[in-house]
C-alpha cells in the first residue's frame, strides 16, 4: 500500500490517515474471513441458534414471572422521599396515619375508594341517603376466607381513642343532613362549610378532598357550601405485616370492586368511580394484554413489508425469503433473550412491550443492509466469496452501530440510572442487542448462503426449482415466462449489475437521485429544514416531566377513569402534607410560634399547636413556660372530646418528674389549580430547603412524594446518554472514517433528529415519563444506524462532484434505509389501535423517530452535502493527473513505436 503526501500536510496528518486506513482495512478483513467461515459452515451456523432459541424460549415459558411492586419500577430510586418516610413512619406509623396523610393515587396499604357523582346541575348533599346507603352495603360486605367472613370492621384501621373504624368525616356530614332530612328540617340549618366545617362533636375538620365541585354561598363570610357534585369515601384497611390478613383485604378489594359495578348499574341518579390499592397495578400490568394480538399483527405486518421489498421480478436474484427470514432471525433472537432474562430471575413488566419493536428496528437494518451488500457484489464470483465480500461491506458498520446500542443502553442501565423501569428495559435491551447481533451474522448468513447457492445453481428463488433455457421459455406462454423469467430479455449486455432491476434501487436511480439533487428543490428543502428546526426548537423550551403514574396504564381502565374525575373535582387542594418535628420544640416560647406561624402561611392547617393556642386565648390560660404548657394540654386539652384525636399528633417522654415533647406532627394543605403535580413539586422544593436553614428542624412527608420527587432529574438522563454517545460516536468514528468531516456530519445530523423528535413530541402532547427517555435513547442508535452507512459512503466516494458521490451513496444504501424505515413504520401501525396511553407513547415517538430520520437520510443530507464540506475537488485532481499520465505514457508508446498507428 502505497501513500502519496499532500503537498503542505504534516507528518501526523499522514500518519493518522495510514493508522484509520490500516484499521478499517484490518476491520474488513476480519469481517471478510468471517464471512468465509459462515459460508463454509452454514449448517453449524444454522443449528447452534436454533439450539439456543429451542433451549431458552422453553426455559422462558417455564420461568415467566411478572413484576409486581409499581413503586420498585416507576419511583425514583435514589430519593430523599423514602428517606423521608422511614423517618415519619419510625416516629408515627404510617398505616396508623394514612387516613390523614391524603395522596390522590398512591395511598399506602390497602383500601378502597369511591366517587359519587351526581348529575349536572345537582346537589350531592341532597341525595344523603342514597350515600348513606353505599356507604351500609360496603360495610355490611362479607368476604369469606377458610370458612370465616370478615366484614370491614374486621379488617378495618382502628381510632386510638375509641377503638373504633377510621371513617371519614364526610360521612358524619351526611349523617347530619339525613336527620334534618327525616325531621323535615331545611338542609340549611346544618351548615357546611369548604374546606374546613364543624362535626357534631365539635371537631374542626378538613374535608377538602372528601367534598368535590363545591359552589359557595355568594358573600359568605364563612364559606358555606351552596352545593356540591361530589363526594369521595376511602375505606382504609389495616394489614398487620400479616401474609393471611394481606390476602384477606385482597378479596376485600376485589368484592368491593364488584359491589361498587353492581350499585353503579342500581343507581341511574348517581355515577360511581372506584379505586383500590391493586387498581394501579392491575391497569399497569393490563397494558400487556390488550398488545398481545396487536403485537402478532404488528409482526405480520413486518414480515409482508419484509418479503414484498425483497422481491423483484427476476425469478433467480428475488430474494422474498431471505426478507422473511430475516424477520423471523430478529424474532427468534428476542425469544432467547427473553428466556436468558428469566432465567436470571427477571421480571416481565409492561415497558417492556417496547424491545420487540426496539429490536426489529436495528436487526431488520442489518437484514437489508446484508441484502443489498450481496446485490453489490459481482456475479460471476463463487457464492461463498460473495458472501465473505457482503460481510466486509456491510458488517463493520453494522458492528459499530451494534456497539453503540450496547453502550448507550448499557449507560442506562447503570447505577446511575434512578427510575428502575428505565434501567431494567436498558438491561433486556442490551441482552437481546448482543443476541439480535449473533443471530444476524451466523442463522441469516447461513440463510444467505444457501440463497447464493441456489442463485448460483439457478433455481427458482420461491419455487426452488431448475430455471429453465431461454429458448424453452420462448416457447412457453406469457404468464409462464412471466413467473420464471430470471431477467435474461431486460439485462442488455453492457449492463453489469442485474440486481439495479429491483423497484426501490431503480426508483432511487432512475428518479429520485435526479429530483432531490435539482437545483430548483434545493432551496425548498432549507426552507422545509427551518420550519422542521423551528418547531423542533419551540417543543423542546416546553418539555414538561410526565411523573403522573396515568401515563402508563391502560386509557380505557377504571384507574384513568376515577383519576379524571378526581382532577376534576378534588383537584382544589394539594395533598395532604405532613409536618414532623422531629426535635423537642419550645412551643410555649413566642419567638419558636412565629417561626411555625411563618412556615405554615399559605396553607390550611390541621394543627393540635394551632388549636391549642386557640383553646389557651379562649379558656384564658396562660402558659408561657414549659410546666404550665406541657401540664395543660395533657391534663386539660387533650382530654375534651373535640381535640382527643390530637394525641396521636404528639409523643411524650417522661423523665423522672418532668414530661417533654420530643416529636409532633401537623398537616399542611397548599390551595392548587387543577394541574396540581408540578406545584406540589413546587411545594415540596420550596419546604426543604426551609427545614435546614431554620431553627426547627423537621421534614415533610405525603405518599405521592416518593413517586414525584427528583423525578425531574429523569429528564436529563436521555440528554446525558445522547451527549455520551455523541461522544462515543466521535471517538469510534473517528478511526474508521477516511475523512473527519464524516464524523462531524454525524454529529450533527444525529442531533439534529434526537432534538427533532424531542420538540415534536413535546408538541404532541407526550411527556417526559420513562416511556419517552427510553425512545430518546433509541431514537439516537436510530438515527445512527441508518444515517453512518450513507454519510461513510459519500465520505469515501471519488467521484468528482458532491453531488455524483451522494447519488451513489443513495443508489448503494437508499434501497436498505427505505426498506427498513417503511418496515418499522408500519410495525408500528397496530399499536395506534391499543387503548392504553403507554402505547400511546411508543407510537408517537417510536414513528417521530422513523419520520425524522427518513427526512434527514432522503431529503435534508442529500441536498446540504452537495454545498457543504467535504470537497471532491482534490478527487477531481487526482483522476485529472493520472489521465495526463496515461496519455503521456501513450505518447512515448507510440513515438518509439510508429508502426503501432498504422495496426490500430
Amino acid at each position: 500500500m502505497c501513500f502519496l503526501r499532500r503537498p503542505g500536510a504534516p507528518a501526523s496528518w499522514i500518519g493518522r490517515r495510514m493508522l484509520r486506513q490500516v484499521l478499517r482495512r484490518g476491520l474488513q478483513s476480519f469481517c471478510h474471513r468471517l464471512g468465509l467461515c459462515v459460508s463454509r459452515h452454514p449448517v453449524f451456523f444454522l443449528t447452534v441458534p436454533a439450539v439456543l432459541t429451542i433451549t431458552f424460549g422453553l426455559s422462558a415459558l417455564n420461568r415467566f414471572q411478572i413484576e409486581g411492586d409499581l413503586e420498585r419500577l416507576v419511583a425514583p430510586s435514589h430519593s430523599l422521599a423514602k428517606i423521608e418516610r422511614s423517618l415519619a413512619s419510625s416516629l408515627f406509623p404510617l398505616d396508623q396515619s394514612k387516613s390523614q396523610l391524603y395522596s390522590d393515587l398512591h395511598t399506602p396499604g390497602r383500601y378502597g375508594r369511591v366517587i359519587l357523582l351526581s348529575s349536572p346541575g345537582d346537589n350531592i348533599l341532597l341525595q344523603a341517603e342514597g350515600i348513606l346507603q353505599t356507604h351500609r352495603a360496603v360495610l355490611e360486605m362479607k368476604v369469606n376466607h377458610k370458612g370465616y367472613n370478615y366484614t370491614f370492621s374486621h379488617l378495618c384501621v382502628l381510632r386510638n381513642q375509641d377503638k373504633k373504624c377510621v371513617l371519614d368525616d364526610i360521612i358524619s356530614v351526611l349523617e347530619d343532613l339525613r336527620q334534618a332530612a327525616v325531621s323535615n328540617k331545611t338542609t340549611a340549618r346544618v351548615q357546611v362549610r369548604y374546606p374546613n366545617t364543624k362535626l357534631k362533636d365539635g371537631r374542626n375538620s378538613f374535608i377538602g378532598h372528601q367534598l368535590g365541585g363545591v359552589v359557595e354561598v355568594p358573600n359568605s363570610k364563612d364559606q358555606r357550601v351552596k352545593s356540591a357534585r361530589a363526594i369521595q369515601i376511602t375505606y382504609y384497611l389495616q394489614t398487620y405485616g400479616s401474609a393471611t390478613q394481606d390476602l384477606i383485604g385482597e378479596k376485600w378489594e376485589n368484592e368491593f370492586c364488584k359491589l361498587m359495578r353492581k350499585l353503579q348499574d342500581e343507581h341511574q341518579d348517581l355515577q360511581l368511580y372506584f379505586l383500590a390499592s391493586f387498581s394501579l397495578w392491575r391497569d399497569f400490568h393490563k397494558t400487556s394484554i390488550l398488545a398481545r394480538s396487536k403485537v402478532l399483527v404488528s409482526l405480520v405486518l413486518i414480515l409482508t413489508t419484509a418479503t414484498l421489498s425483497s422481491s423483484m421480478k427476476d425469478c433467480l436474484r428475488s430474494k422474498p425469503f431471505l426478507g422473511l427470514l430475516g424477520v423471523l432471525t430478529v424474532c427468534i433472537s428476542i425469544a432467547t433473550a427473553a428466556g436468558i432474562i428469566f432465567i436470571t430471575d427477571g421480571k416481565y413488566n409492561s415497558t417492556l412491550l417496547g424491545i420487540p419493536f426496539f429490536a426489529m428496528g436495528h436487526g431488520t437494518k442489518g437484514v437489508f443492509e446484508l441484502l443489498s451488500g450481496w446485490r453489490r457484489t459481482k456475479e460471476n464470483l463463487p457464492f461463498k466469496d460473495r458472501v465473505a465480500d457482503a460481510y466486509s461491506d456491510v458488517m463493520v458498520t453494522y458492528t459499530m452501530t451494534s456497539s453503540l446500542y450496547f453502550i448507550t443502553f448499557g449507560m442506562g442501565a447503570s447505577p446511575f440510572t434512578n427510575i428502575e423501569a428505565v434501567k431494567i428495559f436498558c438491561q433486556n435491551m442490551c441482552v437481546s442487542i448482543l443476541l439480535n447481533y449473533f443471530y444476524i451474522f451466523s442463522f441469516f448468513g447461513s440463510c444467505l448462503v444457501f440463497a447464493g447457492q441456489l442463485e448460483q445453481n439457478r433455481y427458482h428463488s420461491i419455487f426452488c426449482c431448475k430455471i429453465p433455457s431461454a429458448e424453452y421459455l420462448d416457447r412457453k406462454p406469457v404468464w409462464f415466462q412471466t413467473v420464471m423469467s430470471d431477467g435474461h430479455q431486460q439485462t442488455s449486455h453492457h449492463e453489469t449489475n442485474p440486481y439495479q432491476h429491483h423497484f426501490i434501487q431503480h426508483f432511487l436511480r432512475e428518479h429520485y437521485n435526479e429530483w432531490i439533487t435539482n437545483i430548483y428543490v434545493k432551496p425548498f428543502v432549507v426552507i422545509l429544514y427551518l420550519i422542521y428546526a423551528s418547531f423542533s426548537f419551540m417543543g423542546c423550551l416546553q418539555i414538561s416531566d410526565g411523573a403522573s403514574i396515568i401515563n402508563l396504564l391502560a386509557s380505557d381502565s377504571p384507574s384513568v377513569s376515577y383519576a379524571m374525575v378526581q382532577q376534576k373535582y378534588f383537584s382544589n387542594y394539594s395533598p395532604v402534607i405532613g409536618f414532623y418535628v422531629y426535635e423537642p420544640l419550645e412551643y410555649w416560647n413566642s419567638s419558636v410560634q412565629e417561626d411555625l406561624q411563618r412556615l405554615c402561611s399559605g396553607f390550611t392547617t390541621v394543627s393540635w399547636v394551632e388549636q391549642y393556642y386557640q383553646f389557651l386565648k379562649v379558656s384564658n390560660i396562660s402558659a408561657n413556660n414549659k410546666t404550665d404548657f406541657i401540664s395543660v394540654l395533657q391534663s386539660s386539652f387533650l382530654k375534651k372530646p373535640e381535640f382527643q384525636h390530637f394525641r396521636n399528633d404528639i409523643i411524650f417522654s417522661k423523665a423522672g418528674d418532668e414530661n417533654n415533647i420530643i416529636a409532633s406532627r401537623l398537616y399542611l394543605v397548599a390551595r392548587t389549580s387543577r394541574d396540581n403535580q408540578k406545584e406540589v413539586i413546587e411545594i415540596l422544593d420550596k419546604l426543604r430547603p426551609l427545614s435546614l436553614s431554620k431553627s426547627i428542624r423537621f421534614i415533610v412527608f405525603n405518599p405521592s412524594f416518593v413517586f414525584t420527587d427528583h423525578y425531574s432529574l429523569s429528564v436529563t438522563v436521555p440528554v446525558l446518554i445522547a451527549g455520551f454517545g455523541v461522544l462515543l460516536v466521535l471517538i469510534l468514528t473517528f478511526i474508521l472514517v477516511i475523512h473527519p468531516l464524516g464524523n462531524f456530519w454525524l454529529i450533527l445530523s444525529v442531533t439534529s433528529i434526537e432534538l427533532g423528535v424531542l420538540g415534536l413530541m413535546t408538541l404532541w402532547n407526550v411527556d417526559m415519563d420513562c416511556i419517552s427517555i427510553l425512545c430518546l435513547i433509541y431514537t439516537l442508535n436510530f438515527a445512527i444506524d441508518h444515517c453512518a452507512p450513507l454519510l461513510y459512503t459519500f465520505v469515501l466516494a471519488t467521484e468528482h462532484t458532491r453531488t455524483q458521490c451522494i447519488k451513489r451513496s443513495l443508489q448503494e444504501h437508499g434501497t436498505a434505509i427505505l426498506q427498513n424505515i417503511t418496515s418499522f413504520l408500519i410495525g408500528l401501525v397496530p399499536l395506534l389501535f391499543v387503548p392504553s396511553n403507554l402505547t400511546f407513547t411508543l407510537f408517537k415517538c417510536l414513528l417521530l423517530s422513523g419520520c425524522c430520520t427518513l427526512l434527514h437520510c432522503f431529503v435534508i443530507l442529500p441536498v446540504f452535502l452537495t454545498f457543504f464540506p467535504p470537497s471532491k475537488k482534490h478527487h477531481k485532481k487526482k483522476k485529472r493527473a493520472k489521465r495526463k499520465e496515461r496519455e503521456e505514457i501513450e505518447c512515448i508508446e507510440i513515438q518509439e513505436n510508429p508502426d503501432h498507428v498504422t495496426t490500430v
